[in-house]
């Protein structure tokens, strides 16, 4: 068993400063975007906790998650987010409406997640890992050569099995944009590619009209 270095408590330092300065931020930004009643208010509250847990993973000198985090997510996933938002007519006072009756399902959820990460921050012998920063890497290590060598050795099951969650979604979205509706007019380009004259224009023999005399007017009566 591996023993763990004990702390010793020591003066506050300029990077301490900085990780409860982001860290408060990134906590009190999460709580406003689950109690924003507006859904833009809360994604641009979501963009700040993106950054704010961007700026923590600059920290632990995890530069490459750090830009990762802010162009994933803060330049393609919340800007498309805000779009669609904006650009939809969403009633929000019915989606609020079934908030009590999921309360319980959700609260359930939220404390599998949090019990998950709580987890996270003991080690196998149950003890908590030091908090302590890991130092700047040595010169010539690759952050993300790293990265991918815990992620395809260490975790490989469980990147798998992520991967196949995500196949999962996309393949269901596409069914559910595929599927026939009636209400919706669609185009058959196969059958447009395959058209013939007959098919667009038919012809119809009719027979030649005579002209007839003008009916004669009778005189107005006295």
């Amino acid at each position: 068993m591996i023993a763990l270095p004990e702390l010793k408590p020591n003066k506050m330092t300029f990077q301490a400063i900085v990780f409860y300065v982001f860290a408060s931020t990134l906590i009190i930004s999460a709580l406003v975007v689950i109690t924003a009643r507006n859904p833009v208010h809360a994604a641009l509250f979501l963009v700040l906790s993106f950054c704010s847990a961007a700026a923590l993973w600059l920290l632990l000198y995890a530069e490459f998650l750090a830009l990762t985090l802010i162009l994933v997510y803060v330049g393609a996933v919340m800007v498309l987010f805000l779009f669609v938002v904006m650009m939809l007519d969403i009633n929000f006072d019915k989606l609020r409406e079934g908030f009590w009756r999921y309360l319980p399902v959700a609260a359930t959820v939220a404390i599998l997640m949090l019990a998950q990460m709580l987890l996270l921050l003991f080690d196998r012998s149950m003890r908590l890992v030091s908090a302590a920063s890991p130092g700047a890497p040595a010169p010539g290590v690759s952050n993300t050569k790293e990265l991918g060598r815990v992620l395809y050795t260490d975790y490989l099951l469980t990147f798998e099995l992520a991967a196949v969650i995500l196949l999962v979604a996309i393949v269901a979205a596409i069914a559910l944009t595929l599927r026939g509706r009636k209400e919706v007019k669609t185009q058959n380009v196969g059958e447009q590619v395959r058209v013939k004259s007959s098919d667009r224009l038919k012809i119809i023999s009719m027979a030649a009209e005579k002209d007839e005399p003008p009916a004669p007017v009778s005189p107005p009566a006295a």
